[in-house]
């Protein structure tokens, strides 16, 4: 019996010291990396979102009447607006669409998964199955692309396959740049042409 008392009391014991140790225990851990990085949230979010740009063919003052110009349409499903932080941007994580208009008014599309619009550089990165089809059938395909709306510049690093309906030809590369009218293309590297276009027999 007594060796029972002894050893329950060497178990209470032993709990008592342990448990104290885990109250007395503080968390030291200094947390870094992504486990430091604070929750961010949007200022506003709309849905169906529509942006135009449009520009001016000279400067305009409070009482100049001369119409703009429309140079681009944004559609977009969602857009999320984070202009609540120091360096200011604007995200469509439902994809997004872009009309753009030459000095003809002739119009071509860009199509992404996801976008984003960086206010305080006037870039927009585009990912995720982007593509241009231009208005005289010229057809863009890449995973990235970057349209600098200050200079008017569209460009990527990323892989690429080019159809033009016209010739009947696909050109695969990696990294291009090209203008706003689509009218100045210049592929940083090729991997071949291919003409897919059949010629048809003039006797037939």
């Amino acid at each position: 019996m007594k060796r029972t008392s002894k050893n329950k009391i060497k178990c209470f014991a032993t709990v008592f010291t342990v448990a104290i140790l885990f109250i007395s225990c503080k968390d030291n851990y200094k947390r870094v990396g992504e486990e430091a990085v604070k929750p961010v949230f949007p200022q506003w979010v709309a849905e169906n979102y529509k942006l135009t740009y449009t520009e001016s063919p000279k400067e305009m003052s409070s009482l100049d009447s001369s119409k703009t110009k429309v140079i681009a349409v944004l559609n977009s499903p969602v857009t999320e607006n984070f202009d609540n932080q120091s360096f200011k941007y604007r995200t469509f994580p439902d994809g997004l669409k872009v009309d753009f208009f030459d000095e003809k008014n002739q119009k071509s599309v860009i199509t992404a998964d996801y976008g984003i619009i960086y206010s305080q550089t006037n870039l927009i990165d585009l990912q995720g199955n982007v593509v241009i089809e231009t208005h005289d059938g010229k057809k863009l395909e890449t995973p990235q692309l970057f349209f600098d709306q200050s200079n008017n510049w569209i460009f990527t690093e990323e892989a690429f396959t080019y159809t033009n309906l016209e010739d009947g030809s696909v050109m695969d590369g990696e990294g291009l740049d090209l203008n706003r009218e689509f009218n100045y293309f210049k592929a940083h590297k090729t991997y071949g042409l291919m003409t897919i276009r059949e010629k048809v027999n003039e006797e037939e």
